[in-house]
């Protein structure tokens, strides 16, 4: 067949600018798939520095944030107690004043019994474990590992070093609350006057809170702000459970122990006070706590009887942790117990104890408000209060009858 001569072919259309065979711009040459990812990406890192910025302020702000935070906890508990005694028909003045005196109270009273115990109980303490640690010199200089007494000293010395660096860390947090007697009344004081003023007019605050924020994005603010403080109050009543289960069930271990040993067992009250406290820092509280039982029967009764103290620590621990937080604080926070750990574990690392407390309540706060706002209830089913926030003029019942009837 003859070749068709090129001058007879119609001429090929030359590509114009501004066509589809051309790139309009440099970010069309960008792969779809490459600029969802950098949208991403801005917004992630925006959102990681409002977060950075916020823990920042709460860290330089820690004398006022801890206090702060401790009153809230305090009012998560207390706000449906004092609800209650004013739908029995209690005044308001006199359901706060009745709250407040009996949080002054319970505090007082915890810290003289711990006050108390401990000054009875420490001298004996600090004796026996001067008599223990020299019955275990004595057993390690005669042991086949021909260790000396220079040695032994060298590895208690390395050991207390190590304990107190340790508790340094972990008591930083805590003591930035306050250096000094002073600090501590001031932050006790703070904690208190947060909660009294909780009680008194929580939900104008929150309502001022909540006008800050455009008329539009209320409905899903104060939706998620309830379901978030209901899922705190319903945490914390449930963790008073845990923590009073942990604290009875180590400090009637160490009750039965020094029974049946027959010399007793002493600070059984101090330690099941710091066992309830320490609960409050859920799967490592107990167990951390626990360890004081452990070391004072270690000094006081004997290595068997330390081991048995410590089996009981076990026994509680694995209570709380394949019971107790899956059927109680799990069905709260609906938080994976991994999710929990790490919670904890990076709380106690960025602020030590302060950190390791409120993790958890941090958490399930936000799982709350966050899972309310993406289930978009907020935009059928608008909270009541929300009328109470919203513009006058374009109430949300009005809103909705506009959108049913199309007008």
């Amino acid at each position: 067949m003859a070749r068709a001569d090129d001058s007879t072919l119609p001429p090929r259309p030359r590509a114009r600018a501004g066509s589809s065979d051309e790139p309009r711009s440099p970010d069309d040459t960008v792969a779809f798939g490459m600029r969802v990812a950098g949208a991403w990406s801005w917004r992630i890192l925006v959102v990681a520095g409002v977060v950075a910025l916020v823990g920042f302020l709460v860290v330089q702000l820690r004398s006022v944030a801890i206090p702060f935070f401790v009153g809230v906890l305090l009012a998560a508990l207390l706000v449906p107690f004092c609800n209650w005694l004013q739908r029995k028909g209690w005044p308001k003045w006199l359901a706060v004043a009745v709250n407040e005196i009996a949080v002054i109270a319970v505090v007082a009273g915890l810290v003289t019994v711990v006050v108390f115990q401990v000054r009875s109980g420490l001298p004996g303490l600090q004796a026996q474990t001067l008599t223990r640690y020299d019955e275990l010199k004595t057993l390690l200089l005669d042991s086949p590992l021909h260790l000396t007494e220079a040695d032994i000293n060298g590895y208690a010395d390395a050991l207390l070093t190590a304990l107190r660096t340790d508790s340094n860390a972990l008591l930083t947090g805590a003591l930035a609350v306050g250096s000094n007697v002073g600090h501590i009344l001031a932050g006790v004081l703070l904690a208190l006057f947060t909660t009294l003023f909780l009680l008194i007019d929580g939900r104008g605050i929150w309502n001022w809170i909540v006008r800050l924020f455009p008329n539009r994005s209320r409905a899903a603010i104060v939706g998620g702000g309830e379901a978030g403080w209901l899922t705190l109050t319903t945490f914390v009543k449930v963790q008073i459970i845990v923590a009073a289960i942990d604290a009875v069930g180590i400090g009637l271990g160490a009750f039965i122990l020094g029974l049946v040993d027959g010399r007793g067992f002493p600070l059984v009250i101090p330690i099941a006070i710091a066992v309830f406290l320490a609960s409050f820092i859920p799967v490592v509280g107990a167990v951390l706590s626990g360890a004081i039982a452990v070391f004072v029967a270690l000094i006081y009764l004997g290595p068997w009887q330390a081991l048995i103290m410590l089996g009981v620590v076990i026994l509680v621990q694995q209570v709380e942790g394949h019971i107790l937080q899956p059927l109680l604080v799990g069905s709260v926070v609906k938080v994976h117990p991994l999710a929990i750990v790490l919670s904890v574990a990076t709380g106690g690392f960025v602020a030590g104890i302060p950190g390791a407390l409120f993790a958890v309540p941090l958490v399930a706060l936000l799982n709350g408000m966050i899972g309310y706002i993406a289930r978009g209830e907020w935009r059928t089913n608008p909270h009541p209060s929300v009328a109470d926030v919203t513009t006058p003029t374009t109430p949300i019942p009005v809103r909705r009858a506009r959108r049913a009837s199309g007008t």
